[in-house]
């Protein structure tokens, strides 16, 4: 792949999972080459509840932690068109609250990891989940992402749709 993922670690707690970088740079390659993304960058912070919590608060208007959460880069000009790696944007991710939902759901931390980082990036360049058919959508092309991965589909137990 040709694009570029800079991760940044901002919590001692993902010291226990050595693997998470290249687990996030194999997931991100795979969701854009299935959605044939090339020459590209994206940040991935990996942090706390403490600090996503305050993000998804400033940002989103919600106090609590959550899983992950996708910042767009907004396009500058001549981004898209010529540029050499246009800035996707940021990709945070909370490890305690990616560890919570995994044991919850009986998940290898590892595949969580995937599949937040691809719902990550697919948020990135303009999929959503908050109608039921863009729901549909998105969810379709992360199982198809995941499979590629070696990864169980996600969804399978869930008892609906994610939204």
């Amino acid at each position: 792949m040709s694009g570029t993922v800079d991760i940044m670690v901002n919590s001692a707690r993902w010291r226990a999972q050595p693997r998470a970088k290249r687990t996030i740079r194999a997931a991100i390659d795979a969701a854009a080459a299935a959605t044939r993304r090339k020459n590209f960058e994206v940040s991935v912070m990996l942090t706390h509840d403490r600090a996503i919590r305050v993000l998804n608060h400033e940002w989103r208007g919600f106090d609590k932690a959550t899983n992950v959460l996708s910042f767009p880069a907004a396009q500058a000009p001549g981004q898209g068109n010529g540029a050499k790696q246009p800035l996707l944007g940021d990709i945070v991710i909370a490890y305690e609250t990616l560890a919570r939902e995994a044991k919850a759901e009986h998940k290898a931390f590892l595949h969580h990891l995937s599949h937040l980082a691809v719902h990550g990036f697919l948020h990135l360049i303009g999929y959503d989940h908050v109608m039921s058919r863009q729901a549909e959508t998105m969810e379709a092309l992360e199982r198809k992402i995941l499979a590629r991965l070696g990864i169980a589909d996600p969804y399978a137990d869930a008892e609906r749709p994610h939204a």
